[in-house]
């Protein structure tokens, strides 16, 4: 049985390390690619949020994503012309565990909130590029999905797993969108909480949306490239997210979707139960997602330059065999098919593992009344 695991696992890797991919985030200097832009943009509200994050209300015209040259003509979609229909009833019991709140600013209409990360602008004035080392490392456990698909949804269960604060690692549990032909030449989006010291300045969970458009160096999140079009006036990106859930305490769960408009053919982001938008990249931006994508990631990932030798925690820090209440889960996983409907994967195309079973491990895959689901995490070397 050993020996068949090992050989799943060994089969399984270049999947997993596709699904995550080898790029490290790379922005924009420290404070120029949020303080920068706005400079050039007048600021209609600044909100101070308790914990210390600053928001800045700037118009949804004139939002970083803007200054990116293929969308100098781009008309704003408001909303999704529709949204993804449920192929099925959902079982009131997939409603049970509370959703986490989602960093909420009131910004004035016609406008959206970007953040200023004070936290990060106090520190050295160093480039994301020297932040993140380039000799990156990286280990994952979830589902890797191989098929045709135009959108994915699920159920995060969020938890703040420990990253060392002297260390450049992130840990990371998303939802991810991939299309291309490998590592280098593909374009992947994806949502989800992260924790990462060396990039948000401290030590909690935080909501970001992330993107590579293919580009051999280039992988960046919220506003901090410009791409992300956000339209939602109340939702900020890279805050932080609570409440978490608690080992053997309360469990905290977001409710997180990722769909391309059947008619615009933009990739949307929405949240909660009730699918509310945040905003969309445009289609025009990739190479490899403009009509669809070819697999889905779901689950945990450690990377950075000691995220394999010295690994942080990856979800609960526990490993999944313990099970509800202990281990981080993914529930609800649904894929959106070509007439536009959410429906549970093929589980025969869906690759369930771990690149290190030592330190991080999944269990619980299985089908039923929280459609596909499983538990997913470790402690790494944190013991």
């Amino acid at each position: 049985m050993k020996e068949k695991l090992l050989i799943r696992m060994t089969i399984l890797l270049p999947f997993l390390i596709l699904a995550i991919g080898e790029k490290e985030v790379k922005c924009t200097k420290q404070g120029e690619s949020i303080s920068r832009a706005l400079i050039d943009h007048q600021v209609n509200k600044t909100i101070l949020v308790p914990g210390g994050d600053v928001y800045d209300c700037i118009g949804v015209s004139v939002q970083p994503a803007f200054k990116h040259p293929l969308l100098k003509n781009h008309k704003i979609q408001m909303e999704p012309s529709s949204l993804p229909l449920s192929a099925y009833p959902e079982s009131p019991s997939m409603h049970a565990i509370p959703q986490v709140q989602l960093p909420i600013i009131e910004c004035p209409t016609g406008t959206i909130p970007v953040l200023r990360n004070n936290r990060r602008d106090r520190m050295a004035a160093k480039t994301i590029n020297e932040i993140v080392s380039k000799d990156l490392q990286q280990e994952a456990a979830g589902i890797q999905y191989l098929d045709e698909l135009y959108g994915t949804r699920a159920r995060i269960n969020v938890y703040e797993p420990k990253v060392k604060t002297n260390s450049k690692d992130t840990s990371a549990s998303r939802i991810q969108i991939n299309g291309g032909e490998g590592v280098g030449r593909r374009d992947a989006l994806g949502v989800g909480s992260w924790v990462s010291p060396s990039y948000s300045g401290d030590s909690f969970a935080r909501f970001h949306v992330y993107w590579d458009d293919g580009s051999p160096t280039k992988a960046c999140v919220d506003h901090d490239c410009t791409a992300f079009v956000q339209v939602n006036r109340h939702v900020g990106l890279g805050g932080r997210i609570k409440p978490i859930s608690m080992y053997n305490g309360p469990q905290y769960e977001i409710d997180i979707l990722i769909f391309k408009d059947p008619k615009t053919k933009n990739w949307w982001v929405a949240y909660g139960e009730k699918n509310t938008p945040i905003g969309y990249w445009p289609s025009s931006l990739f190479h490899y997602v403009k009509d669809k994508g070819d697999s889905a990631w779901w689950g945990g990932y450690v990377q950075g330059p000691t995220a394999s030798t010295d690994s942080p925690q990856m979800g609960s820090g526990h490993f999944a065999s313990e099970g509800f209440g202990k281990a981080s889960f993914f529930k609800n996983i649904q894929i959106v098919d070509n007439n536009n409907k959410l429906v549970t994967p093929n589980i025969y195309t869906a690759h369930l593992g771990s690149t290190n079973l030592s330190k991080y491990t999944t269990d619980g895959y299985e089908v039923n009344n929280y459609g596909l689901h499983m538990y997913y995490g470790g402690p790494g070397d944190l013991v």
